[in-house]
């Protein structure tokens, strides 16, 4: 290898001071230095795959995107279109985001209007499905400040208790009549600082996915 030439006021270089001893070393110890080197720099490489954020988006009818870290994409369930998860070393769910259609009756009047009557109607579902269903609360909301609705609630998933924020989301046009339902759960032991239904997405790995969604 061709050393780099610097000035004589600069040097020596460290490679050069560390160049008797390299040589000096055995065989063994020089393998041993090389796996070192490239185990440190598996585990950088590795450290900055992680803390870098990961994107998802989606064409077709009604699309979207978002950015999200600290959430593992896994198999979408039958009528989801993405679906992410963190869970803890024991394989209990701590945290969910996935990204379901809806499509709104057709309607006469405006949006902000339409979405609280659509609510009610997916409020009143999802108490059939989950007997543990307690609605915790509703309301407007917004996305990147995109009016949107809240629904907020508890429920039991593999047996755990679970805070529940649905948002139903819906490009702000006239007469528009599809958009996503964003459904996030998160355990009440997952973060300090959600401590209610309300506080789901204000804080921990399911703050950026919500901040930075993205319709159209």
């Amino acid at each position: 290898m061709v050393a780099v030439p610097i000035k004589p006021e600069y040097g020596p270089t460290l490679g050069r001071l560390l160049s008797p001893r390299w040589r000096a070393a055995s065989p063994l110890a020089r393998g041993a230095v090389r796996v070192l080197v490239v185990g440190v720099i598996a585990l950088a490489i590795g450290a900055f795959l992680t803390l870098e954020n990961a994107h998802y988006s989606r064409g077709g009818r009604v699309p979207f995107s978002f950015s999200y870290r600290g959430l593992d994409r896994v198999a979408a369930a039958p009528g989801e279109w993405v679906r992410l998860e963190r869970h803890a070393s024991g394989g209990r769910l701590k945290d969910s985001f996935s990204v379901r259609p809806l499509v709104l009756a057709r309607y006469s009047g405006s949006l902000s209007g339409e979405l609280p009557l659509y609510a009610a109607s997916y409020i009143s579902m999802l108490r059939r499905r989950d007997e543990d269903f307690v609605l915790r609360g509703e309301g407007k909301t917004r996305v990147n400040a995109v009016p949107a609705y809240n629904v907020l609630y508890t429920a039991r998933v593999a047996g755990h208790t679970m805070f529940g924020r649905d948002v139903l989301l819906v490009a702000q046009r006239p007469g528009a009549r599809e958009g996503v339902n964003i459904v996030m759960l998160t355990s009440p032991t997952a973060n300090a600082q959600v401590t209610s239904p309300l506080e789901v997405a204000s804080a921990g790995v399911l703050l950026k996915p919500l901040k930075t969604f993205t319709l159209g």
